[in-house]
């Protein structure tokens, strides 16, 4: 990656100074740019975190909602990247490949790879959904055969169809689509009292390869472990308020690399139906404000920990792990 424009400190310089909280205001894309292509007449995409930001934040987690108002449904279609749904509102369910799956408020739901989908909301309340995705990755990587059901182009120039499934994980077919509010298990961390829905050693038999979701739940007036990590997060605010304490790491290159943490963090206020965004290689800490108890729902990118970076380190654990410890 290069420019003749700006160095690549420039481009980190302009990524950590633009603002890393964003609330309902905020709608970098109403999906006709970036483009949805399962959207019908009823059905309703907003982007909340993209890759055509302006300030540009992050390719490696996009964010947007879907809504869908009662008795709808959106277009089917297809595409080779991975998405979650966290469910925000309501109830529905999804036909992936011809297979129904059921889902309602509080549960996770993955649209696997090559996945033929379609959302229906069949009852009388709307619907809507978070939904996660690291869709760029897979277009950086060339896998870009997508869109709306429908005829190949050229057909006399191929043969007759094939199953695609030959070239999946084995055994991926078996593997959970739907994760439960009931699922998996609530436990007292360093970062704070937390549940995994999905983590490539936690929940192995999940079909979600490319990210990783947890909720982290922290008492009013409390705080989370402060952690560094080099994958950048976004954070959705399920309830609460509080605010996020961040600091930049700077890159010492001498006969290794050495970190420099920034002496004084930036602040970052934040409310329910908030978005904050957590850059690369940085320092963080999350409050919760007096009287307000906090829930957070976190994402990130897995690709990170196949590169090496597969650690967390603390400077500080959450106090209720502290307790929970001596207790």
């Amino acid at each position: 990656m290069n420019s003749e424009t700006y160095t690549l400190n420039q481009f980190r310089r302009a990524q950590l100074d633009a603002p890393r909280v964003r609330d309902n205001t905020i709608v970098v894309d109403t999906g006709d740019s970036v483009a949805h292509s399962g959207d019908s007449a009823k059905t309703r995409t907003w982007w909340r975190v993209g890759p055509g930001d302006e300030p540009f934040l992050t390719q490696t987690i996009q964010v947007h909602f879907n809504e869908f108002p009662g008795q709808s449904a959106n277009n089917g279609h297809g595409h080779q990247n991975e998405a979650a749904f966290y469910i925000l509102e309501g109830r529905g369910y999804e036909i992936h490949d011809d297979k129904r799956y059921d889902w309602e408020k509080g549960d996770l739901c993955f649209v696997h790879t090559d996945s033929h989908h379609q959302h229906f909301n069949p009852y009388d309340e709307t619907a809507r959904a978070l939904v996660f995705k690291s869709k760029s990755l897979w277009m950086f990587m060339g896998l870009i055969q997508q869109g709306r059901s429908g005829p190949i182009d050229r057909p006399e120039a191929f043969g007759g169809r094939e199953e695609w499934s030959r070239i999946w994980t084995p055994g991926a077919t078996e593997m959970s689509k739907v994760v439960k509010p009931t699922d998996g298990r609530w436990e007292y961390t360093p970062l704070g009292h937390m549940r995994w829905m999905n983590h490539k050693d936690v929940t192995p038999n999940n079909r979600q390869f490319s990210m990783d979701f947890y909720e982290v739940t922290t008492p009013a007036g409390g705080r989370t472990g402060k952690y560094w990590k080099m994958a950048d997060q976004v954070f959705y605010a399920l309830a609460g308020e509080g605010y996020s304490l961040m600091w930049e790491v700077e890159a010492e290159i001498a006969e290794k690399y050495y970190a420099r943490i920034a002496n004084e963090p930036t602040r970052h206020e934040w409310k329910e139906g908030d978005t904050i965004y957590v850059p690369q290689n940085t320092i963080v800490q999350h409050f919760a404000a007096d009287g307000t108890p906090i829930h957070l729902l976190g994402a990130e990118n897995r690709i990170f920990q196949y590169l090496g970076y597969d650690n967390v380190y603390f400077f500080e654990d959450a106090p209720e792990y502290t307790e929970h410890r001596s207790a």
